[in-house]
């Protein structure tokens, strides 16, 4: 298995999970944190959702300036438009190369400033560990903020009916 390959299988697999993380904040509390000087979830889904915006602009470009900002209003909207956008990069990946992939550098700015160049398969890695690890702050927000957790990697308490 080559490592577009094993990248097309896990990206596959985290749009659900992500997508349903998403989809679970209640709308009503958005701007629930633990902390203050942690971000809202609000923050973090909007994070995220311009993340996966980026995966598109990675696969098809050698320039990303990250996108700072998704906004949105209710969670259900925001699912929606990830999911979108995921499936568009996972059309993308259908046809790519293993030449696009492997060997093609990627630069990346962050409000306009250089922030790394790396080859393209490490930059989706990259975005793609950071939505994982960004997925796993929001799901620890869920039920403080009155919400259930999804099925991530197997059921949880949340989805299994007592």
């Amino acid at each position: 298995m080559t490592n577009l390959e094993f990248f097309k299988a896990c990206f596959s697999s985290e749009m659900k999970a992500t997508v349903e993380t998403i989809r679970s904040m209640p709308t009503n509390s958005l701007e629930y944190t633990p902390h203050p000087i942690n971000r809202t979830a609000y923050e973090i889904a909007e994070h995220i959702a311009a993340h996966v915006y980026d995966f598109s602009i990675i696969l098809q470009n050698e320039h990303c300036d990250e996108k700072l900002s998704f906004p949105f209003s209710t969670a259900d909207e925001l699912a929606m438009r990830l999911e979108k956008n995921w499936k568009e990069a996972l059309n993308i990946l259908e046809s790519y190369s293993i030449e696009k992939w492997d060997n093609v550098m990627v630069s990346l700015s962050v409000g306009g400033n250089p922030f790394a160049e790396m080859p393209r398969f490490k930059m989706m890695w990259f975005f793609l560990n950071d939505v994982i690890h960004h997925r796993g702050q929001l799901s620890s927000y869920l039920r403080p903020m009155g919400g259930k957790n999804p099925a991530i990697y197997g059921w949880s308490a949340d989805t299994v009916n007592n």
